[in-house]
């Protein structure tokens, strides 16, 4: 057992891999809790999708990913505000218009680009090719998006629950909302290096929403989605070592099982409140029923039990 758990850490790409899924996945899942709050899980996808060609152009023009992730990131939401306010076209459906077109342009440029680099990795991720230089850019990049979450952890929850309430205390929600597309950005390149743009958008959006149907607390999620994040990546890893499959993919399967299991079964789950809801009916039943007050008791104790 002490030999499955440690042949797969015993090569350095192996390490490597480890600790980048470690850092893509604890800050993916501490911004993911306030996108799914805000109601940006959209907003994620159009964002880690629309860097693509900023990613790409920076590697032609020699300068940091990171660089031209932000820029087309802002470039984005631009656009989409740009086109729901001087059309009849909905946020959503804008939304889907610009992030597919960057995307695609994103492809394009892929295609002409003269690389020794296979580039098509930054659309499906290579988490077992990332260099020592890779490893850093990611640690480098995730300590700033952490540094900015838990410092401003606050007023971005205040931005999250009631933005009217934030302005008024003084707080700019616009400059929050930036902070936090700004954040999304750079977190889409961290993750970029792991799963890829195709499946950045998952991890940004399913330790959130795992964390909010197990606890009606902000700070209890900020806690439970890096928790179940960063278990799902080592998971993942292993799985992929021993079933020979894409590491990337693995560790968010990984993520959605979790999930699936958490919305059947959790305090949320879909089953638990039909079985609650079964239990009450019957309890209704007996409550109504010719045979007294006697039987009725009881069954009343029952319905209430579990709460």
């Amino acid at each position: 057992m002490i030999a499955l758990l440690t042949e797969p850490f015993g090569y350095e790409f192996m390490m490597r891999a480890l600790a980048t899924s470690l850092v893509a996945s604890i800050v993916c899942a501490l911004l993911s809790c306030w996108l799914v709050l805000v109601g940006w899980s959209l907003m994620g996808d159009a964002v880690s999708h629309a860097v693509l060609p900023g990613v790409v152009l920076a590697y032609i023009l020699g300068v940091p990913f990171a660089v031209g992730a932000v820029v087309f990131g802002f470039l984005a939401v631009a656009l989409i505000g740009l086109v729901r306010d001087t059309s009849r076209v909905k946020e959503d459906a804008a939304i889907g218009i610009v992030f597919t077109t960057m995307f695609a342009l994103g492809l394009v440029l892929i295609s002409v680009t003269p690389s020794h680099t296979d580039l098509n990795h930054i659309i499906f991720g290579n988490l077992l090719g990332v260099s020592r230089g890779d490893l850093l850019q990611v640690a480098i990049l995730g300590a700033i998006v952490l540094s900015v979450l838990v410092l401003k952890r606050r007023d971005f929850t205040l931005y999250a629950f009631d933005p009217t309430h934030a302005h008024a205390i003084g707080l700019n929600p616009r400059l929050l909302g930036a902070a936090l597309l700004a954040l999304l950005a750079l977190t889409s390149v961290v993750a970029l290096q792991a799963v890829g743009v195709i499946l950045v958008v998952a991890m940004l959006i399913i330790p959130g929403a795992t964390a909010y149907l197990l606890t009606n607390k902000f700070g209890t999620m900020l806690i439970i989605a890096p928790t179940m994040s960063a278990a799902c990546a080592i998971v993942g890893l292993y799985c992929s070592y021993y079933l020979d499959t894409a590491s990337g993919g693995m560790i968010v399967l990984a993520q959605g099982v979790v999930f699936g299991v958490v919305y059947l079964f959790g305090p949320h789950g879909v089953l638990r409140g039909r079985r609650y809801a079964s239990t009450r009916t019957k309890t209704e039943s007996v409550a109504s029923s010719p045979s007294g007050t006697a039987s009725a008791a009881p069954a009343s104790r029952t319905a209430t039990a579990p709460e």
